[in-house]
């Protein structure tokens, strides 16, 4: 089994993908704000988690902080793009948080998020 510790970066960042691999994951909140903990939203990196393994994708080890989280993944079989998988990911836990923080009347919160997005990126 080859090792490849790779920092995921934005999707837009290439990695070099190899079947049989370990890959080192981490991904933040915006501007490190804890919103994992504010939404309680731990939850949904499970359920990716969950997900993973359902794709014969095995989490190795993991970290869930209060604005990060960090996974070593391995990949006997490398899917289609590996920026993708995490791009999902991000996303939907995103939408997640962004849904809690509503219900929560963080109303802020929501609108502070939208200032971080790129143009490109609004909808």
């Amino acid at each position: 089994m080859k090792v490849e510790l790779s920092l995921i970066m934005p999707v837009r960042f290439q990695q070099d993908q190899q079947p049989d691999s370990i890959y080192f994951i981490t991904f933040t909140c915006y501007k490190w704000l804890p919103l994992l903990h504010q939404t309680n939203t731990y939850d949904a990196v499970y359920k990716w988690f969950n997900s993973l393994c359902d794709n014969k994708i095995h989490v190795t080890v993991y970290v869930i902080m209060p604005n990060h989280v960090h996974v070593l993944l391995h990949f006997p079989q490398m899917p289609k793009s590996l920026n993708i998988l995490t791009g999902n990911a991000k996303r939907f836990m995103a939408y997640e948080i962004v849904k809690r923080l509503k219900e929560k009347n963080a109303n802020d919160l929501p609108d502070i998020l939208q200032a971080g997005l790129k143009q490109s990126e609004r909808k």
